[in-house]
């Protein structure tokens, strides 16, 4: 019994000491774009990136545009999974397309994946951002 109580009291510990992670990408823009004008092309459509991370003792879950894990500690990836989604969307923009510098581009019809696996011991937090880019020409 004493041993049961011990090991409750060191997850209680680990629970409340351990890593909380939250992500959320909520865009709002300032700029008002008219795409009734032929002022743009469509440079590629479905370009997509994906991030992951990964945590012990603890769960995960998502609400839409909101990703939140509770866990004890961060095994693998930096826990920033939007921001390192749309670095990847960028880089595989980049690959078929060449470099975003000094070009008027801008993101359309932007979609957020989230996949999660949990286990008591183990959570895995997988998001997935597509979207078509669109180039602006005057």
């Amino acid at each position: 019994m004493k041993n049961c109580i011990g090991w409750v009291a060191i997850m209680s510990i680990l629970f409340i000491s351990g890593c909380t992670t939250s992500g959320a990408f909520l865009s709002a823009n300032q700029t008002q774009v008219n795409l009734e004008q032929a002022n743009y092309n469509i440079t590629a459509t479905n370009v997509s990136g994906y991030s992951e991370s990964a945590y012990v003792l603890g769960f995960s879950y998502s609400t839409g545009f909101t990703t939140s894990t509770f866990a004890a500690g961060r095994v693998e990836g930096t826990g920033l999974l939007y921001k390192e989604a749309l670095e990847d969307l960028w880089t595989n923009y980049e690959k078929d397309n060449g470099t975003i510098n000094g070009k008027r581009l801008a993101l359309t019809n932007v979609r957020y994946d989230t996949d999660i696996l949990n286990l008591f011991i183990y959570t895995k937090v997988m998001i997935g951002v597509r979207a078509d880019v669109i180039e602006f020409t005057d």
